[in-house]
């Protein structure tokens, strides 16, 4: 249970918001919810992880499982939203680990493309099982119900700011 202040501090936040769905204030209060859980489960991640693996090298991964591999470094640093240079240096990392293979890009000779070698596969799908024991320690006061119910929503509103990301880009 929250401290007593924590509670208050809540319950007024909660009763300034006002019925206007395009309060800002409401918006925040998401954001800011999805930005701690981000803290903590990185942070729970990143303990399970090998010595000098961060959750970005992992993230790499898993963009490059979940959207197709065979990115160009440049779209893989637009995807996450930094420096080529900062992309450039975590792929050097993950290829040292033998996770990732830059090929020539056959589309533009001067720019190439990373593809995910059998061993990056394996790190990431044994990566995520590492997690089992966090899992099933949350399951309790997190049910799978509750899980399935939140991912569409979640992937919708991922997806909206995703095609805002695109957009603001390509300005």
């Amino acid at each position: 249970m929250a401290p007593k202040s924590a509670q208050a501090r809540d319950g007024r936040w909660r009763k300034r918001l006002s019925h206007n769905t395009h309060d800002p204030r409401l918006y925040f209060q998401m954001f800011n919810e999805i930005g701690i859980i981000e803290q903590l489960t990185r942070a729970l991640f990143e303990a399970q992880l090998p010595a000098g693996v961060l959750v970005s090298h992992f993230s790499v991964l898993n963009h490059l499982v979940r959207v197709e591999d065979g990115r160009t470094p440049l779209e893989l640093a637009r995807a996450f939203q930094v420096p080529k240079t900062t992309m450039s240096h975590t792929l050097s990392l993950l290829t040292k680990r033998g996770w990732i293979d830059m090929r020539a890009n056959p589309d533009d000779a001067r720019s190439k493309r990373v593809w995910l070698t059998d061993q990056g596969r394996a790190f990431r799908d044994d990566a995520i099982n590492m997690l089992a024991p966090h899992v099933d320690r949350l399951s309790g006061a997190i049910p799978p119900d509750l899980v399935k119910d939140l991912l569409p929503k979640l992937v919708s509103i991922r997806q909206v700011l995703d095609a805002a990301r695109d957009t603001a880009v390509a300005r």
